[in-house]
């Protein structure tokens, strides 16, 4: 099971980090070639969360924090076929 770590910050957002990080992911893709499983996987869950997560939701969780100096990670992963994320907070 793949999962993805993105660690946004005030002046990126989760939305705008995932975005790049599929960008990101898209373009290696590109380069490579077809084949690579776990790319493939990646660019998969990316898309999926870019589609159906809250964001104005998940901006608001993670800003407050944010705001305070700490760090804010999402972790996104597939449950049942479905993205879901989970949001770790650190010093």
């Amino acid at each position: 099971m793949v999962s993805i770590e993105l660690t946004p910050t005030l002046a990126h957002c989760i939305e705008t980090t995932a975005r790049h990080e599929f960008s990101k992911a898209a373009n290696q893709y590109m380069q490579r070639g077809e084949g690579d499983e776990e790319l493939e996987e990646k660019i998969e869950l990316l898309r999926a969360f870019l589609e159906s997560m809250d964001f104005k939701e998940l901006r608001r969780r993670s800003e407050k924090h944010l705001i305070e100096g700490k760090t804010v990670r999402f972790i996104l992963y597939l449950e049942d076929g479905k993205p879901r994320c989970e949001m770790k907070v650190g010093k």
